[in-house]
């Protein structure tokens, strides 16, 4: 691992369902007991305001009751000691990455600790419940929703993820489905650039044959084994 400087390591539902929260969509097709085109959607939003709210707010209560495991701590680890650059790019909208040390971190699908206006596109941290009509102390406008990416949204810092993809050394996939776009395309896409590619996850993802090697099993085992080797 000598010549690997600049990594890219994504992570997925799979990391935090280790400590204890729901994986996003699970084989019932059901997030939470939700449809999720029922909570995740603009759609929904604007058919049950109170439902989606609802939903997040007992989402965001719920990081309350749990904290970072051993893969989190492992990753904030990596992100404290590594020399070269380093992108936690994850899919999750909890903050255990955080709690647990990590600083490099993006999350490309929003945050349950955030709050985003509508009408003026603020951002805001937000740690209580959320109302319909909850006003932004931004323009003023009762407007804010919970800051997560819904289907037929963009991403968040797509760029910065592609130039990330395209200069890293090493790309590492954690505890993914490998179905979600665009998520799902970052390791053709590090590939395509000459990176090496690693999978660590519980079962074969739908992407597994295009990563250089796979390794099964728990992200609490997996992550610190694979963080021990890269920092020696």
């Amino acid at each position: 691992m000598e010549d690997i400087r600049n990594i890219v390591v994504l992570t997925g539902a799979g990391i935090s369902a280790e400590s204890g929260l729901a994986t996003f969509r699970g084989p019932d097709g059901l997030w939470e007991g939700h449809h999720v085109e029922d909570v995740c959607t603009p759609e929904a939003l604007a058919r049950d305001p109170v439902l989606v709210h609802r939903f997040y707010d007992e989402r965001r209560a719920k990081l309350s009751t749990v904290t970072p495991n051993a893969a989190h701590e492992a990753l904030a680890a990596l992100d404290a000691a590594w020399p070269g650059e380093l992108l936690i790019v994850t899919q999750n909208v909890d903050d255990l990455h955080e709690r647990a040390g990590a600083k490099r971190v993006l999350h490309m699908h929003g945050e349950l600790l955030s709050a985003l206006c509508a009408a003026c596109g603020k951002a805001v941290p937000w740690q209580d419940a959320m109302p319909p009509g909850s006003v932004c102390d931004g323009c003023a406008a009762p407007a804010l929703r919970p800051d997560i990416v819904f289907f037929g949204e963009m991403p968040y810092e797509m760029e910065r993820i592609d130039r990330a993809l395209a200069k890293c050394d090493l790309f590492v996939s954690v505890g993914t489905s490998g179905a979600v776009y665009p998520a799902a395309g970052f390791v053709q896409s590090a590939r395509y650039h000459g990176a090496r590619t690693l999978e660590l996850n519980l079962d074969p993802s739908a992407g597994s044959i295009y990563f250089d090697e796979t390794r099964l099993g728990r992200a609490g085992d997996l992550v610190p084994q694979w963080v021990g080797e890269m920092l020696g």
